[in-house]
């Protein structure tokens, strides 16, 4: 039992990492129809800079955020304008997949094939309760994912900006008669999406070693859990992450690494079976 609880609550709080990681990929496909091979290369991309910064300025990984979140939103709205703007679902997957090759690429040229590490001594440490240990660094990873998506959620919902961008979502043609100057939103809303990864990125170098080619290990759950969650919904995104946490957290104290793995890509072939537009599409996907 303690050996389930344990489980339980480590999967609830990779549950919420993988939230984070996933609603940047979501918010693409749900603004322009965008699949955005390229946004797990982009979370390592912040790592990286999350390394440098602490590294070379001393900055705590944390403090690097008001750097880094606004560097990758105007880079998110530069990449919307230049390159993704205007392009059809099946041509963003060769582009993006390219723009991943090119990341990877880069960084492996800066910082060479070696893993990195930011190493911090309160991240270090575990709260014990009873017999359950929680990682305070999986701790962290999952208070700063909940307050990014209560951010984003609120944007999205709450703010005149969302209410354009659903606008635009939902029906641009509708969105551009009373006003909406729907490009720029789409622009605003890819920076936001970017800006989720340097957030991403942050905690992934706080969390875990990392190298240039470590975002293929991630593209395959991200992608499994928007699928599951369903194409374009944060909101489905950020329950399929809970859901898929918790699977792996239990299949990996009861059974092993491997099978907790594959359990993502098993919700991911049943989903696409029997419900393709996921577990929470439908009317979910029109609320984010």
């Amino acid at each position: 039992m303690t050996l389930l609880l344990q489980g339980l609550v480590l999967g609830l709080l990779t549950g919420g990492l993988y939230a984070l990681l996933a609603a940047g990929l979501s918010l693409y496909f749900g603004v322009m129809r965008v699949v955005m091979v390229a946004h797990p290369a982009f979370l390592f991309l912040a790592a990286y800079l999350t390394y440098s910064l602490h590294t070379g300025f001393g900055l705590d990984p944390l403090a690097t955020m008001p750097i880094t979140v606004p560097l990758f939103f105007g880079l998110g709205v530069l990449l919307q304008r230049v390159i993704i703007r205007g392009l059809d679902p099946m041509m963003s997957v060769l582009l993006t997949f390219g723009l991943a090759l090119t990341v990877e690429g880069l960084l492996g040229t800066i910082y060479t094939g070696s893993y990195k590490s930011v190493s911090m001594d309160y991240a270090t440490r575990s709260l014990s309760i009873g017999e359950v240990h929680l990682p305070y660094d999986k701790i962290i990873a999952f208070w700063i994912a909940v307050i990014t998506l209560t951010a984003l959620f609120a944007l999205l919902v709450k703010s005149r900006f969302g209410r354009a961008l659903r606008a635009t979502v939902q029906h641009p043609e509708a969105a551009r008669l009373v006003g909406v100057r729907t490009e720029r939103v789409a622009g605003y809303g890819f920076g936001v999406g970017l800006a989720t990864a340097a957030v991403g990125g942050t905690v992934l170098a706080l969390v875990t070693p990392f190298f240039p080619a470590s975002h293929w290990a991630w593209i395959g759950k991200l992608m499994a859990i928007i699928v599951v969650g369903g194409l374009g919904s944060v909101l489905g995104a950020a329950l399929a992450a809970i859901l898929l946490g918790v699977v792996e957290g239990l299949v990996l104290v009861t059974v092993d690494a491997t099978w907790a793995t594959l359990m993502f890509y098993a919700f991911l072939l049943v989903t696409l079976l029997l419900r393709p537009q996921g577990l929470f599409g439908g009317r979910l996907a029109h609320r984010f």
